[in-house]
């Protein structure tokens, strides 16, 4: 899925503005440059190009700290890059304290099902004999299942 419509959703989610989102990437350390969040709602014919990996890495991590605070305990791990589909789910699991039962519920109200076992895969580890790529259609339903369960 093209990050911009991943932050586009979000922002919808959390009904959040453009200040917000800058502040959710300075939680992390990121110093938004002028006119880059503005940029990631531009319409689809007036851009040039989607917004990168690591603006994305960032926001994600910032939207946990966002959610539930930075932890003096647990020094902030490195950025890692390219951000797919699997580590969006692993951050937005962690950022809305959501367990597995969250995570189907979120995915049936949203008219998808995924059994535990392909539910576990999701979040394993790549390179792990079990583990599976999370497909856009998956994270689109979650992404849709979450803003239904927040903003009702």
């Amino acid at each position: 899925m093209r990050n911009d419509d991943i932050i586009q959703s979000i922002r919808y989610m959390l009904d959040l503005d453009d200040i917000t989102i800058a502040h959710i990437l300075k939680l992390r350390d990121y110093e938004p440059k002028r006119g880059e969040v503005a940029a990631i709602f531009e319409p689809e014919d007036e851009k040039d190009s989607d917004s990168s990996d690591e603006l994305m890495a960032y926001f994600l991590d910032g939207l946990i700290y966002y959610r539930r605070g930075k932890s003096k305990d647990h020094p902030p791990r490195p950025i890692k890059t390219p951000v797919t589909n699997n580590m969006v789910l692993k951050k937005m699991r962690v950022a809305f304290k959501l367990r597995e039962k969250d995570m189907h519920d979120i995915l049936e109200r949203a008219g998808f099902s995924l059994s535990k076992h392909e539910m576990s895969a999701l979040f394993r580890r790549e390179g792990h004999k079990n583990y599976r790529q999370c497909g856009d259609q998956v994270l689109r339903y979650f992404l849709k299942g979450l803003t239904l369960r927040i903003r009702n």
